[in-house]
């Protein structure tokens, strides 16, 4: 057996939730598989002047003597392979992931080996169903063939490798909107919540609209809620009184967690009780207890129903991310990849910011369909852009606005989504009108959203309108009191503050957001232009010197390039942040 190396191109192919297929149709499924290799795999690299060097069952592996080869074949496969299966149902479907890279491998007269190849392969569960993604090393040869057409994905930790990989996606034409992924399709990915009906101490049944319609406001507010599962009303009726087995009820409805609670009159008084329980385990999360005038009833639920949200979303993020940690990565969903993905994303260093990002994209590979990993990958750009520090800022929005607006395809009521999308119109592509009208409309559907208040307040601030910033920013934080993300609510409610020109207090607040985390430079400008304002230079210059520890290539010229500010806001911004010594 002959054994040489050379310089090839690897192309790694697997189809999307095949197991799954086989065991819905297993003749149909092979059968399918069979033909497409005969009729578009096969000769489609042969086409292509590749190799083909094995079939992996649900997939294969194929080199070439060049990276645009190699890449021209995937994207001609993905095209033919969506064309094919256009008018075939979801369940009938077989969509492929594809990745491209370029090494020195050790070849073999029937298979190849060596890093590049397991690189190739590592690669492949980060592209999405019909996509393709390349290596770093393929997008330097390919040079600007496909570069309008390719998003940057960052550095990616790819699984048994020490070294992260930088990651390119390339866009396909006439690929479906919505791809059927590894997640059957209708399987519900986020936990579920069942508010039960509450008790009621008086005894006249003419009575019970209190507690009902106390019940029917907090499942109207976590509905709004896509972390969240909410069980109708209808299905929770059977379960009211006294004697409750949340166990049970967690095996009737299956459902992970349950609030319950008591309504009780007294003269003009109010008292309403809750209680939140982890289903599963019949532990009680939190108990609260609300008081308040019979005359402002509906004030009271109004006011229970936000404070069972605020209240309630944070407890529930935690313990799902718990468990998500928990869980070997072969059981992830995609709700699991993006709460794991969140709680890197935040730390800003720049390998757990990687991790996020590979987290987010596997989210998106598992299931297609889920809006909210879309708009944390927007989100991720705008990070990269504004705290990390991007190599091509114009290239990030394009793709921040790209994931935007997948997100709103596939969800256009998800109030984070709106405003997220809206945040990416108005602080990276600056179209300020559009951003309002997104805004709005993320208000609108979600008006318990803290993320759609606090960017709307951004909005306002980039505009010069001081009075609605600090309006909707103090309202972001009111609603994320126990968020442990709060210290970007209060980052941006420091710069509406500054914006308005109450500058003590923006003073405050910047430094309470600074003292959550210290590593979001957004704040750390925020701090210094306040400081500058105030006359405290010297301060501003030592702020201004601990950015520069934290984002040591931050430039005013290119940062000013990008500022969201307008007119007079934006020129004292500016001045303001080279007076305390920012390299230019």
């Amino acid at each position: 057996m002959q054994t040489q190396r050379r310089l090839a191109a690897i192309l790694m192919a697997d189809a999307v939730g095949y197991s799954r297929l086989m065991e819905a149709d297993e003749d149909y499924t092979h059968g399918w598989l069979m033909r497409l290799r005969q009729e578009v795999l096969d000769p489609g690299v042969a086409a292509h002047r590749g190799r083909l060097v094995k079939n992996t069952g649900d997939g294969f592996l194929a080199t070439f003597a060049s990276a645009q080869d190699a890449a021209r074949c995937a994207l001609a496969l993905q095209k033919e392979l969506a064309e094919r299966s256009a008018s075939l149902p979801d369940d009938r479907r077989l969509d492929f992931r594809m990745a491209v890279n370029v090494a020195d491998v050790i070849v073999e007269e029937d298979d190849v080996y060596g890093d590049g190849v397991n690189v190739a392969a590592r690669l492949q569960v980060y592209s999405e169903p019909g996509g393709v993604v390349v290596s770093g090393a393929v997008a330097e040869q390919i040079g600007g063939e496909f570069g309008s057409d390719a998003i940057d994905l960052g550095h990616l930790q790819l699984r048994n490798l020490t070294r992260p990989v930088r990651v390119f996606a390339l866009r396909v034409p006439h690929r479906h909107a919505r791809l059927v992924g590894d997640a059957p399709a209708g399987a519900e990915l986020r936990p579920s919540i069942a508010v039960l009906p509450f008790r009621q101490r008086e005894s006249n049944p003419r009575e019970r609209y209190f507690a009902d319609g106390i019940v029917d406001d907090i499942i109207h507010a976590l509905a709004g809620l896509k972390d969240l599962f909410v069980i109708s009303r209808g299905s929770t009726l059977g379960y009211g009184g006294d004697a409750i087995d949340v166990r049970t009820i967690s095996r009737d409805l299956g459902v992970r967690y349950v609030l319950y609670g008591s309504v009780r009159r007294s003269r003009r008084r109010l008292r309403i009780g809750t209680e939140l329980s982890d289903a599963e385990t019949g532990a009680v999360i939190r108990s609260d207890r609300y008081e308040g005038d019979l005359s402002d009833l509906f004030d009271v639920q109004e006011r229970i129903s936000i404070d069972v949200l605020k209240m309630i979303a944070p407890r529930v993020r935690e313990r799902e991310l718990t468990r998500a940690m928990r869980k070997h990565p072969q059981s992830m969903t995609a709700y699991d990849f993006v709460l794991q993905a969140l709680d890197q994303l935040y730390r800003m260093d720049e390998t757990s910011f990687g991790k996020a990002r590979g987290l987010l994209q596997q989210a998106i590979c598992h299931d297609p369909g889920y809006a909210p990993a879309y708009s944390y990958i927007a989100y991720w750009y705008i990070f990269r852009v504004g705290e990390i520090g991007s190599p091509d800022p114009d290239g990030d929005a394009v793709a921040a606005a790209h994931y935007a607006g997948a997100a709103i395809e596939r969800d256009g009521n998800d109030a984070m989504a709106l405003a997220i999308y809206g945040h990416v119109q108005s602080f990276l592509l600056r179209d300020q009108e559009r951003a309002r009208a997104l805004l709005d409309r993320a208000l609108e559907a979600g008006p318990s959203s803290a993320m759609a208040w606090t960017m709307s307040g951004a909005l306002a601030g980039y505009v010069g309108d001081g009075a609605r910033a600090v309006r909707d920013a103090e309202q972001g934080v009111r609603l994320s009191p126990l968020d442990a993300r709060i210290f970007w609510h209060e980052g941006l409610l420091a710069q509406a503050h500054y914006v308005a020109g109450d500058h003590e207090t923006a003073l405050a607040w910047a430094r309470r957001s600074v003292g959550r985390n210290d590593s979001i430079r957004f704040t750390h400008r925020v701090l210094i232009a306040t400081l500058a304002a105030l006359g405290r230079s010297a301060e501003a210059a030592e702020t201004a010197a601990h950015l520069m520890t934290l984002q040591p290539d931050f430039r005013m010229e290119a940062y000013a390039r990008r500022c969201p500010f307008r007119g007079t806001v934006r020129d004292a911004w500016l001045a303001r942040l080279r007076s305390a010594g920012l390299p230019e």
